[in-house]
């Protein structure tokens, strides 16, 4: 059965500060998990991962907290590898189309951003576009090499509408998605999807496998 969010509305996100929002999102917003472990074979580490989601006319709002071993933010740079940092990510369809987006964020808000039609087919953000995201970290900006230990961290997102080709006001009944916490440059790599994605290597790039997010 497909997974399925009711993203809520809640006016006047865009007007607050994030650490405002944050807040907004634990009292109004909706929580998930992000704790399927497609590859425990391989990959069997799990670090305890969710995050909370709200919308208004203009942004959709994810609040991610994570709490695992390692923590690793060696990418400081839009557009680069931040998958291999601890990273989560949030990919992105309007039914009926061929593109999707894919949204990667490590630890301290580097972004990686693209419209795709596959992994090996994209056409990644512009600084311009990639400017209109808003970000807040609660580990700060700074890259760092991987430490070791047990860390709890949040990143608050905004993405704003206009960046999938959508209008906030207007929005379709649904899109579909998928929601991830990976980190293959660390020591204890790991792949991990709020959706399931049952196949046989790791690949977060299978929008056949995405849920739904419902729009009230």
């Amino acid at each position: 059965m497909k997974k399925v969010i009711e993203v809520p509305f809640v006016a006047g996100l865009c007007d607050k500060p994030l650490s405002q929002v944050s807040e907004i999102l634990e009292a109004q917003g909706v929580r998930q998990a992000i704790d399927c472990v497609d590859w425990p074979n391989e990959f069997p580490y799990k670090p305890i991962t969710s995050f909370y989601i709200a919308r208004d006319k203009e942004c959709l709002y994810i609040n991610y907290f994570v709490k695992g071993n390692y923590l690793r933010a060696v990418n400081s740079t839009d557009n680069s590898p931040v998958w291999e940092d601890s990273c989560v990510e949030f990919f992105v369809q309007i039914p009926g189309e061929k593109y999707y987006y894919n949204f990667e964020f490590n630890c301290i808000g580097t972004a990686l951003a693209a419209r795709r039609t596959g992994r090996e087919d994209a056409e990644h953000f512009s600084a311009d576009k990639m400017a209109k995201i808003k970000l807040y970290s609660s580990v700060g900006n700074k890259p760092f090499c991987e430490m070791e230990g047990l860390f709890s961290w949040n990143l608050l997102v905004a993405i704003p509408f206009e960046l999938i080709g959508l209008d906030g006001g207007q929005l379709p009944e649904s899109l579909s998605a998928n929601f991830y916490k990976c980190a293959d440059g660390s020591s204890l790599p790991h792949y991990l999807s709020w959706s399931p994605i049952p196949i046989e290597k790791p690949d977060f790039h299978r929008p056949d496998y995405f849920g739904e997010l419902r729009f009230r």
